[in-house]
């Protein structure tokens, strides 16, 4: 076994870390350079980048070694893809060759790309794939110094930055050891919204609308004419979110992290605001490809889905929106596998009441036939609508709130308000597993037990259900909205008074 070594390295799929172990075996014979376990085309290439970074690096590179080189990565049933085994694949060489003093490979992990000068660059996954080691007791991970500072968010891991292969080997042999990254440290952006709830003028119903949506995680679907303000709100809604709880914030870097999408946002607790065009193909939205990466409903976890002009989306892609909006997660299914995203968004949608705008405006004419009218209304599916809990209509601003004054402490009192609703929120759910941390998440069989009725709301209830107003999913939609409305007076009982506000966010005026 002298010609042989073993290291460890990881293998993403979807926004999860898999353990790969890097086997490398040098035998007599012919020279050869293998890599067996189901490699795919960039880590097939990784034999040249490891070649090219060890010459230039002064070390002893395979292609001068007149024997059989066999990299195996295992276990061999899993697809391996990318180049994040350069790291592991190098080292893994140098110690079967003896080219550098043995060292204790088992709480190890190697990930990194090589350039052709040796040097180290990022790779994408690396939160989840310290988050692995971690799961597994691996105390430290060699990453990048590009990735250093996404994983060094997991605890109890000692993250080592790596710059290039001279820097580690002086490491690995104890002439010049690298400084371990200092744990990052999250931080909540309590400013600096494109829009503070308190710059818009007027619009009180949709201000409420708005602060129990944030409060509670509830869908929100605004109809007005164009020019009133919905895009404004919608924007607006950022600036009272609370900000993430550390378990959210380490879900919601992963899934950028997975997508490759590394800048000082990751590494925060503000919740993530995503405006897709309505132009953009389902995968995009939805998530998939050849080689699955999330979509924006994924990047959105946690956090905002924005929607604007709705009905002008493809139809197939808002009715893929359903099964996401219902479980939290999207499941994307391929011919060998299926992985899972996380998608546990606040859908916030707005539209045009008809294709004009105007249908239903008080100040200027619609110029739109009933037919068009009905037609532009019915690409929304009753399925699709069913799961939105509030839907308002924006009316324009009149002019004498356009000349008032912004309220400065009015985001301030808001947020507090949601704040509070969601610890409230937060002590209910406190015992629930799998976690829940907002009304809207409640599973069906939980809202008997939560949202308790007094007499009158029960003889509301009773009377709505007997006339068949809403669905089955709409009246336990419509409790959980009452139950946010009593959180946010901090009710311990649901009264005829919140039913009866949730009840009428449930009619579509259009």
């Amino acid at each position: 076994m002298e010609h042989f070594s073993k290291v460890y390295s990881a293998e993403l799929e979807g926004i999860e870390a898999k353990l790969i172990e890097v086997e490398t075996d040098i035998n007599v014979g012919l020279h050869s350079f293998t890599i067996v376990g189901l490699a795919d085309k960039a880590l097939n290439e990784a034999k040249e980048r490891v070649n090219a970074a060890l010459k230039n690096s002064h070390i002893k590179p395979p292609n001068r070694e007149n024997r059989r080189i066999t990299i195996n990565l295992a276990p061999a049933d899993i697809k391996k893809a990318g180049s994040q085994y350069d790291l592991a694949i190098a080292v893994g060489y140098l110690l079967a060759t003896k080219q550098i003093k043995e060292f204790e490979t088992g709480d190890k992990m190697f990930v990194g790309e090589l350039s052709l000068d040796g040097k180290l660059r990022s790779v994408n996954g690396v939160l989840a794939i310290a988050r692995l080691a971690k799961g597994l007791g691996i105390r430290y991970v060699f990453v990048p110094s590009g990735n250093a500072r996404e994983a060094a968010i997991v605890k109890n891991v000692t993250v080592i930055p790596v710059v290039d292969m001279v820097g580690l080997i002086d490491h690995l042999e104890g002439r010049k050891p690298i400084e371990a990254q200092e744990p990052t440290e999250l931080l909540w952006n309590t400013g600096g919204y494109s829009t503070d709830i308190s710059e818009i003028k007027g619009q009180a119903n949709a201000k409420r609308a708005l602060m129990i949506a944030a409060a509670g995680g509830h869908n929100l679907l605004m109809s007005g004419s164009p020019g009133a303000g919905k895009t404004m709100l919608a924007q607006a809604l950022v600036s009272i979110l609370p900000p993430l709880a550390m378990n959210e914030a380490i879900e919601v870097m992963q899934v950028y992290s997975a997508a490759g999408i590394a800048n000082g946002d990751v590494f925060s607790m503000t919740r993530p605001f995503r405006a897709p065009h309505h132009s953009a193909s389902p995968v995009s939205v939805i998530g998939g490809g050849a080689n699955p990466r999330p979509g924006e409903i994924s990047l959105a976890h946690r956090g905002i889905l924005f929607l604007d002009e709705l009905p002008e989306f493809r139809r197939d892609l808002l009715e893929s929106l359903r099964q996401p909006l219902e479980n939290g997660d999207v499941c994307i299914a391929r011919a060998k596998s299926v992985l899972k995203f996380p998608a546990r968004f606040t859908l916030v949608a707005a539209m045009n009441p008809c294709p004009c705008g105007y249908y239903g405006d008080d100040e200027k004419a619609c110029h739109c036939g009933a037919h068009e009218v009905t037609r532009y209304q019915r690409k929304l599916s009753g399925p699709l609508l069913d799961r939105i809990d509030i839907q308002i209509k924006v009316p324009r601003v009149k002019v004498a709130d356009l000349a008032k004054e912004k309220a400065s402490d009015e985001s301030d009192a808001v947020r507090e308000q949601v704040l509070c609703a969601r610890l409230i929120q937060s002590r209910r759910f406190a015992d629930i597993t799998p976690k829940i941390y907002t009304n809207a998440e409640m599973p069906s069989k939980l809202v008997d037990t939560v949202v308790q009725l007094d007499d009158n709301g029960k003889k509301f209830v009773k009377q709505m259900l007997e006339k068949s107003f809403i669905s089955a999913r709409g009246y336990y939609r419509m409790l959980k909205t009452a139950r946010t409305i009593a959180d946010l007076e901090s009710a311990e009982t649901v009264t005829n008074e919140h039913l009866s506000e949730a009840f009428q966010y449930r009619i579509r005026e259009i």
